[in-house]
């Protein structure tokens, strides 16, 4: 096993004050926000040489051995290998410092997208989230949000939605049950949103960048976080299908010199992106734990330290209540 180097000592940008981010990401599904297999996606940056991370990756396997080739977030994800996940997170581990972790709890997020409809901010988008099923019931409610956002998403290689219909149907129906008050009041006014949906779908809407796809602000929160200094940042991520070549360069042409590039790489050839993967693992299953009332108190301790402010999870106490 390599000695600990000093972790310290991987913070500083190269010549020329570019910073190079290794990424990975967990619980990606696209646009399927509600419905999908995991309910946050979790997108964490690391800092780090090469050397630094294998040095890591051969700690963890020491703490959590397995015999798998390429070590995996879900094999530090086990009950029996905590203790390696607390020494990873923790201040004598590597990450503390050299590593950042974006949460998107997805039900949060697709309420963030009714709430701008109606040019509204975070606020509204955490009242729906907390209101909507506590009101009509968890399955009620997610059937209707993944109705409105299924109106919302990009073409991506599919044909999408031209008929708003069903998604006002179910808003119609939710308007009848809600009792007086702020929720109906709000539903009423989406309702009244219909004739500009209706104008969207009518519209051209090329392939371009995913609106409702978390990877997408994800890549862009890990340029802002590294870059705040003004350095311009450039982004080595595991392979990912929805980062197409024209994505990538739209991605590019937003950010503007913020970031100064993007490649895709196979994990297995970057012990740095393998990082990035055991991290963002371990969030959105620490995550996803607090959201069904079983998160383990020390773990999220451990992670709160990683998370950026634009991270949009509701039990983190960040932006959205």
């Amino acid at each position: 096993m390599r000695a600990l180097p000093d972790w310290t000592a991987e913070t500083a940008p190269t010549p020329g004050g570019l910073i190079e981010i290794a990424c990975d990401e967990s619980g990606s599904e696209g646009e399927k926000l509600i419905g999908g297999n995991t309910a946050v996606f979790a997108h964490a940056g690391v800092h780090l040489s090469h050397a630094a991370a294998a040095s890591c990756l051969d700690h963890v396997r020491a703490r959590a051995p397995s015999p798998t080739v390429e070590y995996k977030s879900g094999i530090l994800r086990r009950s029996k290998h905590r203790e390696a996940l607390k020494w990873m997170l923790g201040p004598a581990g590597p990450l503390l410092g050299n590593a950042h972790v974006l949460l998107i709890d997805k039900a949060l997020f697709a309420a963030d997208r009714l709430a701008d409809l109606l040019a509204a901010g975070p606020e509204l988008a955490g009242f729906l989230y907390r209101e909507g099923p506590r009101t009509f019931g968890p399955e009620p409610w997610d059937t209707f949000l993944a109705a409105f956002t299924g109106l919302l998403r990009g073409r991506n290689g599919r044909v999408p939605v031209t008929d708003p219909g069903p998604a006002f149907d179910l808003l119609a129906v939710l308007l009848r049950a809600a009792p007086p008050g702020r929720l109906r009041d709000v539903l009423g006014e989406l309702q009244r949103t219909r004739p500009a949906v209706e104008a969207l779908l009518a519209g051209d809407r090329p392939p371009a960048l995913p609106p409702l796809d978390p990877l997408i602000p994800a890549i862009a929160g890990a340029v802002a976080h590294w870059g705040a200094a003004g350095r311009p940042v450039s982004i080595v991520h595991d392979r990912q299908t929805l980062l197409t070549d024209e994505r990538i360069a739209r991605l590019k042409a937003r950010l503007g010199a913020s970031l100064a590039g993007l490649r895709l790489v196979d994990s297995r050839t970057d012990p740095r992106v393998q990082v990035a993967d055991l991290l963002a693992g371990a969030a959105r299953r620490i995550a996803e734990d607090e959201l069904r009332g079983r998160g383990d108190p020390e773990l999220t301790a451990l992670l709160r330290p990683y998370l950026t402010p634009a991270s949009v999870w509701a039990p983190a106490g960040v932006p959205h209540p």
